[in-house]
């Protein structure tokens, strides 16, 4: 049997990164599982009807802050979670709660290749951002030693990264959860159309990243907008890899009014 090229062997290794079998939590008695079975906080319930949409700029179709309560800042302030050097730090007092600019970008976890490519892309665009006066945050499932090694081998920022291991932030704000989700939703198709980003981004990647619950690898991300603690854009992640574009992130925060 004749060899494979080269390109065609390290497509296929970055391609079984992204749905290694590793992450996938065992079945038991032929039944997959579902979610998480001790959710820790309420999640808020969203409704979908168009007549509840308000006069908004909204760039992508699936993306608004219409379908959360307008105290959802306040919901999140008093949430603890972690930087990556294992310190506790509450929500609210990673930004400015008056009227500062932040853009929180909630990673799936930490030992997901996809998220390695996501936050290769928000270092990159970092300085951009802080020119603009936005406060850049990185969240992601697992545990603060989890966070660390992302930090130190993609690299990425430790002033920017955070870590909730109980997922409080992700089950607050309803982001998806489940098998369906995480290995068959067709929205997780897109990250093959940034193969060589994702070929990139993982060059020092290890698995060990990944969280010791393994119920937390179903988890989706998302990316959110706050001036203050008022909500301005929230868009969850349809499926791995289904990530915002930072540049209509960044045109959204452009769009906001000086005080």
């Amino acid at each position: 049997m004749a060899a494979l090229p080269t390109d065609t062997l390290q497509s296929v290794r970055v391609r079984s990164l992204c749905f290694t079998h590793s992450q996938i939590p065992k079945l038991t008695s032929g039944v997959l599982p579902i979610s998480s079975p001790k959710p820790r906080t309420p999640t808020i319930s969203s409704s979908k009807s168009r007549n509840n949409a308000i006069s908004r700029p909204r760039l992508l179709v699936r993306a608004s802050a219409t379908e959360f309560p307008a105290n959802v800042g306040d919901l999140l302030g008093d949430f603890s979670i972690f930087t990556a050097a294992g310190e506790p730090v509450l929500f609210k007092d990673l930004w400015d709660q008056n009227e500062g600019l932040a853009v929180v970008a909630l990673l799936r976890h930490f030992g997901c290749p996809c998220c390695w490519e996501l936050a290769s892309a928000l270092k990159e665009s970092k300085a951009r951002f802080d020119s603009a006066g936005v406060k850049l945050i990185a969240v992601g499932v697992g545990t603060p030693n989890k966070a660390q090694i992302l930090a130190e081998r993609l690299p990425f920022p430790m002033d920017c990264l955070y870590a909730d291991p109980d997922r409080k932030v992700y089950n607050l704000l309803g982001l998806y959860h489940g098998v369906g989700r995480t290995f068959f939703n067709p929205a997780s198709a897109k990250v093959f159309s940034r193969f060589e980003a994702l070929r990139k981004a993982v060059q020092n990647y290890t698995i060990e990243a990944t969280p010791d619950d393994r119920s937390s690898v179903l988890q989706q991300g998302g990316m959110f907008v706050f001036k203050g603690k008022q909500l301005l854009y929230a868009r969850k992640d349809e499926g791995t890899g289904d990530h915002a574009s930072l540049d209509d992130v960044f045109d959204i925060c452009c769009k906001v009014p000086v005080a």
